[in-house]
């Protein structure tokens, strides 16, 4: 994690910048985060470690991240922007729950290598992809009663 720092404050230095300590908090709860997160959940955790960090400061310090490479911002089909680390060579994609929300990463070098077989046979040069598959996870699927086809409420 301290090398994405230090990666972070070289990049805003350069942007001529300042390096705060609310924009320090808020990259170091970001860089120990393994899922995608919300600007909102962001702010829950970030206020835990500095609670004078405020919502604007987050959002602004997520987009300076996005900017220098160091987060990447996610749409899902509900719309709603979460934020993800980037982390070089970590191409992923995406399994997403359309009841809880749950967000799965997988990697599949099978995908990748017919991605790459299509784009050769359309003469296409791809810079980039990604795969989202939506459906209903384990856990809600084993909420579902079987007798009237339907999950459970609780």
């Amino acid at each position: 994690m301290s090398e994405r720092l230090d990666t972070f404050r070289l990049w805003i230095k350069e942007q001529g910048l300042k390096t705060t300590a609310q924009r320090e908090d808020i990259a170091r709860v970001f860089f120990s985060i393994t899922r995608h997160i919300s600007v909102e959940e962001l702010y829950s955790e970030v206020r835990q470690v500095n609670s004078r960090v405020g919502y604007a400061t987050v959002y602004r310090t997520l987009k300076l991240l996005k900017e220098c490479g160091l987060a990447e911002e996610r749409h899902f089909a509900d719309g709603q922007a979460r934020f993800e680390n980037v982390e070089a060579e970590r191409h992923h994609d995406h399994l997403i729950c359309e009841r809880c929300g749950r967000i799965i990463e997988f990697v599949q070098p099978r995908i990748e290598e017919l991605q790459e077989e299509l784009a050769q046979r359309y003469d296409f040069v791809a810079t980039t992809h990604k795969m989202e598959i939506y459906g209903i996870c384990k856990e809600c699927r084993e909420s579902l009663d079987p007798r009237q086809g339907r999950f459970f409420n609780g």
